[in-house]
């Protein structure tokens, strides 16, 4: 029991991380860029501790903003939900994807044992679904 405990203390000890570690640390990376013209298109993002280039599972996030670029006017944002994440650093989304073409994934996350929050844009690419899967 005792190196039961002991155990638990140093895995404790290894997920608060550096104590001066800061936003700077950590970067979101798209699992992939390609993502789905579709109502309920999948987009999942991977928080990585840049030092030790390992995955952050357990970051809360704060906002959510999906949106298309649009030259000389305002971004097109859409809808975007967060949905239950793996626990192993990835964090799932649901995005109503109207076009192709380019889209920012605009997120603000605290990171645990972090007093700044994270925020990072990440650059994705809407494809026309194929039709060969016709309903």
């Amino acid at each position: 029991m005792r190196y039961k405990m002991m155990m638990v203390g140093a895995g404790m000890a290894l997920l608060a991380g550096p104590a001066l570690a800061g936003p700077k640390d950590y970067r979101f990376e798209p699992v992939s860029e390609q993502i789905a013209v579709s109502p309920t298109s999948p987009v999942a993002v991977r928080l990585i501790h840049i030092p030790s280039k390992k995955p952050v599972p357990g970051a809360i996030i704060i906002q959510s903003r999906l949106e298309m670029p649009m030259t000389n006017m305002a971004p097109m944002a859409t809808k975007i939900s967060a949905q239950p994440g793996d626990g192993a650093g990835v964090y799932p989304f649901v995005a109503d994807v109207s076009m192709a073409g380019p889209w920012v994934l605009v997120l603000t996350a605290k990171v645990q044992s972090e007093t700044a929050n994270l925020t990072a844009s990440i650059p994705l690419t809407a494809a026309a679904a194929s039709h060969s899967h016709n309903h």
